[in-house]
């Protein structure tokens, strides 16, 4: 992985906490963990599958955006989760829990910034708790925290009622303040300082949690976060798409080298390109649901 670009370089997480308790740390999802937005590609990997109509997509992309910049506290913004909640509403949990998987292999990881991704490495080799918090569902909050080996993920949930989502909340979406509050419950669960813990995102709605915990650091930040982080002296770290094209082409070139090693041992052979990208995107997650590698 390379080494982000900081405009006011970011330490590297030290081990364990000064107390000898838990340290965990928050990554926000979306241009955080991943560039673009994770629930629209769920919402691809169900129109593939015909659980939802190409039209119902585009609604279900709108709402989204129109959710995640205005904020939930914006007028009109009930009726926006209302009718954004209604695409899911009828269908299996655990279709959409499969089909979850599937956009991870196919959507997720060519997306994945490598930098951040590195960072998550970096507070598990530090013995550290990586949770996931977003206001992304959390089906594919869950799939993404399970592919990569964190500990879990804390994301917009929905009711179901055997296996079948009613299309309601349960409590309120993973956003803005509400993120503050489910990190502060947790870190208490887990017997966490949060002056230990630590805190990532791109969203000036994220202020809240970031200010919660002892060590902060932007990513990609948006203007009102860029704002507030410069005049609070927060680290801030800016990346690019190149890095993703560039962790691509490093992973081709390793699947290339390993297909010619097989070759050579066991002669010619033909891989399918389904097998191959299972091998793509093996660095970032067993399919099965493991521990990533």
């Amino acid at each position: 992985m390379s080494t982000p670009r900081s405009d006011d370089s970011a330490s590297a997480p030290a081990a364990g906490g000064a107390s000898g308790r838990t340290v965990i740390a928050f990554f926000d999802v979306d241009n955080t963990l991943l560039r673009g937005a994770s629930a629209f590609h769920l919402g691809r990997g169900a129109q593939r599958r015909g659980v939802v109509r190409r039209r119902e997509l585009v609604r279900f992309l709108w709402h989204q955006v129109r959710f995640l910049v205005a904020g939930e506290n914006a007028r009109g913004m009930p009726g926006i989760q209302h009718r954004a909640l209604g695409l899911i509403r009828g269908h299996s949990q655990a279709q959409l829990i499969e089909i979850a998987h599937e956009v991870y292999d196919d959507y997720i990881v060519p997306r994945l910034w490598p930098e951040t991704v590195e960072l998550t490495r970096e507070h598990l080799r530090q013995g550290h708790e990586v949770w996931l918090i977003s206001a992304t569902p959390v089906m594919i909050a869950d799939v993404i925290a399970k592919r990569l080996g964190f500990a879990g993920a804390l994301a917009t949930r929905i009711e179901s009622e055997n296996g079948v989502y009613t299309g309601n909340l349960l409590g309120a979406p993973m956003h803005g303040a509400h993120k503050a509050v489910a990190a502060r419950d947790l870190a208490e669960s887990r017997g966490a300082d949060l002056a230990e813990c630590w805190a990532y995102s791109d969203s000036g709605n994220d202020i809240p949690l970031l200010g919660l915990v002892g060590n902060r650091v932007v990513v990609n930040p948006d203007r009102a976060l860029r704002r507030h982080a410069t005049e609070n002296g927060w680290s801030q770290m800016r990346l690019t798409s190149a890095s993703i094209r560039a962790a691509r082409r490093r992973v081709a070139a390793e699947s290339r080298a390993e297909h010619a090693a097989e070759a050579h041992v066991t002669g010619p052979h033909v891989t399918s390109p389904r097998t191959t990208k299972k091998r793509r995107t093996s660095r970032f997650g067993a399919r099965s649901g493991g521990t990533a590698a």
